[in-house]
């Protein structure tokens, strides 16, 4: 039964990427959540995208696994750096709309591990030890209690079981159980293809850092559209991997147009620079992944993606280069010259196009259509019907 209706999701997918790629000439454009529909040139092809999003809410289930207490498993962080995981896991266990989640294994499409990599590394890791085999411990005990129990891991190798983790240490934690890092589903913040991430498989989650759980509400409300913005880029951040040194070596303090900070003056507003910058620099420190990236779009600071061997959040459904611009690690130093060359038509699509995304990366409580929660679904859902639809 599950087999024939995914089979039949395949079909009305593919049937509707034929049809037409002009989604206006079959529904009308409603910008409520209620009654969005994906169009624009920020999708890779917004007609398969939107079939493939009504397929998902027709048809997936997901079963969570009941095994472990709180507070490693079935809770975890839901404010500061670590936000999405926690968020996740809270509105699957408990959010108002149960239309993804079954309490029928049965019936389930995929199968989610509920444990938290944050909390393992609060109750479970020695500081300063670097020893992380209490974590993988623990996440090859829970999946030996969850196959022994259950049919469900063991007639797949755990291929269609998900976990999801945003700690730096989420892909290592994975390598306690050869299947799970090899054959299941990784939702990860850090999604490095240089350290076994695999995007046929694995899921790139964004990293949303909510000071208290909360957007600031200086990015609530950027401001208007064509309000100018005296400087051309911006970064604040440590110093460490293998980028920022090069970022700081070539910009640090070398340029009124391009404010770069390793640590931001007290008496200096880390948001407020966002919203007077036309490019927000986002490079990778010790991990690929930067909650800048997301702060970028809510304050709709164009993102400048400075890494190396990341797979960007949604990239099976979103065209980032409609809304980003990735530079190459070469080209640091001539970074004002590439970013002064964006002429202004380009830049006025760049920033629309942020404002079009933005309701993908939002955490909203409860979860809305297509926001960010329901996106991370979505890319579950795809490797669950193992298809492209970019």
């Amino acid at each position: 039964m599950i087999k024939h209706g995914l089979a039949r999701a395949r079909a009305s997918i593919r049937k509707a990427a034929l049809t037409t790629r002009n989604l206006s000439s079959i529904v009308n454009y409603n910008n409520n959540d209620d009654d969005y529909v994906p169009n624009g040139v920020v999708y890779h092809n917004p007609v398969a995208f939107y079939q493939s999003y009504l397929e998902m809410e027709r048809r997936f289930k997901v079963y969570v696994y009941k095994e472990g207490e709180v507070p490693i498993t079935h809770y975890g962080p839901c404010k500061d750096i670590y936000t999405i995981e926690g968020r996740f896991i809270s509105e699957m266990e408990h959010g108002a709309n149960k239309r993804f989640r079954t309490s029928d294994p049965h019936r389930a499409h995929v199968y989610f591990l509920p444990f938290s990599v944050v909390w393992m590394v609060k109750y479970l890791y020695k500081p300063l030890t670097y020893d992380l085999t209490p974590l993988k411990q623990f996440v090859d005990d829970y999946v030996r209690v969850v196959s022994t129990k259950y049919p469900f891991w063991n007639r797949t190798s755990g291929a269609d079981h998900f976990m999801l983790a945003c700690h730096d240490w989420g892909p290592h934690a994975s390598q306690g159980n050869p299947q799970l890092y090899n054959t299941s589903i990784r939702v990860l913040c850090n999604a490095n293809t240089s350290e076994g991430f695999n995007p046929q498989k694995d899921v790139s989650l964004p990293e949303i850092h909510l000071y208290g759980g909360n957007i600031s509400p200086k990015l609530l409300s950027p401001p208007p559209f064509n309000d100018p913005r005296p400087y051309l880029a911006f970064f604040a951040g440590g110093l460490h991997g293998p980028i920022r040194p090069l970022l700081f070596q070539h910009w640090k303090g070398r340029d009124d147009m391009i404010k770069v900070y390793e640590y931001l003056p007290k008496e200096l507003d880390y948001y407020s620079f966002m919203l007077k910058s036309k490019f927000c620099l986002c490079p990778s420190g010790y991990e690929v992944a930067s909650p800048r990236i997301v702060e970028a779009i809510y304050a709709e600071c164009v993102p400048v993606i400075l890494s190396d061997h990341y797979v960007l959040p949604f990239s099976d459904v979103l065209r980032w280069e409609a809304f980003s611009i990735q530079v190459d690690l070469s080209e640091i130093p001539q970074l004002k010259e590439v970013l002064t060359t964006v002429t202004d038509d380009k830049y006025r699509r760049l920033k629309e196009n942020l404002r079009a995304v933005r309701r993908h990366f939002v955490l909203n409580q409860p979860a809305k259509r297509f926001d960010v929660f329901h996106m991370i679904l979505h890319s579950i859902w795809l490797r669950r019907l193992n298809m492209r639809i970019g």
